[in-house]
């Protein structure tokens, strides 16, 4: 269930007609502050919502930001036409890495800061700021942001309607069975030929640390869902996408596998992919 804090947001929402009259942090114009950090935002030129914009929150790769991801003109322009806002977070420049800004996601290093307050005050923020709607909500990243979409997805369901990460799931060592606190709605995607996050993981910084196993993650997924057996229960194709979907699990849960031939990137079709896929949870 969601916190009575987003309820109350909803609330303010509905009875705020002039929202749309505050200052208004954008895609190109000034970021958008909050006590922990800072986003921008990308609002679709359709009418707003009696609820308010459904919204992609995505976190970026290693090295990247905010301004970034609202610069992805193929996956903002496909959000924002369907209507979504897409909001994108900065990380924090980690000490002495040569990186650039990332996030605290791993929990067996130094903590920067608390992602998840972080992103709970981003939903805030841009629901009486922008008017997004905070119960419909899909949570997303690239790499490493795909990592911390999995972390935040194991340890604040709540947090979002729905997590979608993209070429990055959970390190090694791999959170405990059950250690989740579920159920959850993911779809992960993830490329064939990825040799930056390889579908097996890899060895980081002389072995200092290892990134995690995609089926290992997807296993432990399953286990946080209660779903009955190992093997997907129904298998499709869209496009270039091959797509494994387990479906007798928890109530309020999905869990969903899309494999592409390419390699480290946001893949052509996946914004049209996660929001048919997002669109449809409602539906079921």
């Amino acid at each position: 269930m969601r916190s009575s804090i987003t309820t109350a947001l909803v609330l303010l929402f509905v009875q705020s007609p002039d929202i749309q009259a505050q200052e208004i942090c954008s895609r190109t114009g000034p970021v958008c502050e909050t006590p922990l950090g800072s986003y921008r935002i990308a609002l679709p030129d359709a009418p707003m919502p009696e609820k308010g914009y459904p919204a992609l929150l995505f976190f970026h790769g290693a090295g990247g930001s905010g301004a970034r991801t609202l610069g992805n003109s193929s996956l903002v322009d496909a959000f924002t036409n369907a209507g979504y806002a897409v909001i994108g977070p900065d990380g924090l420049q980690r000490p002495n890495s040569r990186f650039g800004p990332g996030w605290s996601f791993h929990p067996e290093r130094p903590k920067q800061r608390d992602e998840a307050s972080f992103t709970a005050e981003i939903i805030e923020n841009a629901t009486v700021r922008h008017g997004i709607n905070p119960e419909r909500v899909l949570l997303s990243g690239f790499s490493i942001g795909g990592s911390l979409t999995w972390y935040l997805a194991c340890q604040k369901p709540d947090l979002a309607a729905a997590y979608a990460p993209v070429a990055g799931a959970f390190w090694r060592p791999h959170p405990e069975k059950e250690s989740c606190i579920g159920p959850v709605k993911m779809l992960h995607t993830h490329g064939w030929r990825d040799k930056v996050v390889p579908l097996e993981g890899r060895p980081l910084g002389g072995g200092r640390i290892y990134q995690g196993d995609v089926f290992h993650s997807l296993m432990l997924m399953r286990i946080e869902n209660s779903c009955d057996g190992m093997r997907a229960d129904a298998f499709t194709v869209t496009g270039d996408f091959w797509r494994r979907i387990w479906s007798t699990c928890a109530e309020g849960a999905a869990l969903e596998f899309a494999l592409h031939p390419g390699g480290h990137a946001v893949p052509e079709g996946w914004p049209e992919m996660a929001i048919e896929w997002f669109e449809g949870l409602n539906d079921s």
